[in-house]
């Protein structure tokens, strides 16, 4: 199988050419000008992840929400579970920025702080 992508881990934006096997592990990459370009391409096929933002209701704050996001990157196949866990929370002002809001979000051992103050 051969898939495209565009890597993004440097402005260049190198237009990648990515060969799997049968089993979905990468033969070859090409297209890349740098290693991290093949990285991000090993990675991306293998086990994508993805930087989680968004905002937590807040009780009792000046704001009705808090903008948090990921300590971390977690597997883009969790998104959508740690995003109903974040929806069903709600914190009780004050909130500082970088409270650890949620600790250990959906098992993945990253957290969910705070970006900002409330």
């Amino acid at each position: 199988m051969i898939k495209e992508m565009i890597c993004v881990s440097c402005p260049i934006g190198c237009m990648m050419t990515v060969e799997l096997n049968d089993k979905n592990e990468v033969v070859s990459v090409k297209g890349n000008t740098c290693k991290r370009g093949e990285q991000y391409a090993i990675d991306e096929c293998t086990n994508p992840v993805r930087m989680l933002t968004t905002t937590i209701k807040v009780s009792g704050g000046t704001l009705p929400v808090v903008p948090v996001k990921t300590s971390k990157p977690i597997p883009k196949g969790k998104m959508f579970d740690c995003m109903q866990v974040i929806n069903n929370e709600v914190v009780d002002a004050p909130v500082k920025m970088g409270d650890v809001l949620i600790c250990n979000v959906c098992d993945t051992g990253v957290d969910i702080v705070a970006t900002n103050e409330v």
